[in-house]
């Protein structure tokens, strides 16, 4: 009956999760057009502030020297911030796109993708989706992208998804740990996508609690979790060994030792 009950709640919370996704893409769709006026508007700022700096430049004769200079410097610093408004504004709409690619992906369907952007993109979703639920999270990820590595047939809102799992997971395992460890503790994962002959090879490594034998016995096992209720339906790491081996004929390996930490590594054969 415990079980019985466990497994009702852990469906209940499987639910929330799907109606989550459907409301984070709507929300998703909504930001978007917001955030293009935001950087289609930065860069004609960015224009006409060059147009106000050939003015300047044009009657610096009728300025004194400390008003050229605070002149040259108030525009080179609205430069600056236009510039840093467009990149931020442009990584975030990069993170909508991806949350609109889980949602609305097709099934099954392979993409040439860029591997390393949405593995990145992923990381630090997770990152900052752990700083939101979890008081007091920070960690050091270390990031390692192949540099050249062309674009890859994957279904990208598949692989995302595997990409997220395995990082909460990790970043769990790190907070965790960081709970009952000492203050010369510090929490991190290194994350690693290259190419290794025919297969791309994406790397997971944290130095997180580890598993105990059991665990490793059970990991696979849906509705297995050592999650409390609420934190974990027990069925991520199920989805990503069927996203990686059975809908990407790859392979999901790990290495795990109790106290130290987990490595996970997916390989998937480069389809040509």
């Amino acid at each position: 009956m415990e079980q019985i009950e466990q497994l009702k709640l852990q469906l209940q919370q499987q639910e929330k999760l799907a109606s989550l996704g459907t409301l984070s893409a709507g929300i998703a769709h909504e930001i978007q057009n917001p955030l293009n006026f935001v950087i289609n508007f930065s860069k004609i700022s960015d224009k006409l502030l060059n147009d106000l700096a050939a003015i300047v430049e044009d009657n610096l004769d009728k300025l004194t020297e400390d008003d050229r200079e605070d002149a040259e410097d108030i525009i080179d610093d609205l430069k600056s911030n236009l510039a840093k408004i467009v990149e931020h504004s442009q990584r975030a709409v990069s993170i909508i796109q991806g949350i609109l690619l889980v949602s609305r992906g097709k099934d099954n369907e392979f993409l040439p993708t860029d591997v390393c952007k949405i593995v990145k993109e992923y990381v630090w979703l997770s990152y900052h989706a752990m700083r939101v639920n979890c008081k007091g999270f920070n960690i050091s990820i270390h990031e390692n992208y192949e540099d050249g590595l062309p674009k890859i047939m994957v279904i990208p809102q598949d692989l995302s998804r595997a990409v997220l799992n395995v990082m909460n997971n990790a970043c769990y395992a790190v907070w965790k740990k960081k709970q009952t460890a000492g203050v010369d503790y510090s929490p991190e994962v290194s994350v690693t996508v290259g190419k290794e002959g025919d297969n791309l090879v994406i790397s997971f490594v944290d130095n997180g609690e580890g598993m105990t034998e059991e665990v490793k016995q059970r990991l696979f096992e849906n509705f297995f979790t050592t999650k409390p209720i609420g934190q974990g339906t027990g069925l991520g790491l199920g989805i990503t060994r069927d996203i990686i081996e059975n809908k990407h004929g790859g392979t999901v390996s790990f290495n795990s030792t109790e106290g130290e930490g987990t490595t996970f590594t997916f390989t998937i054969p480069i389809r040509k």
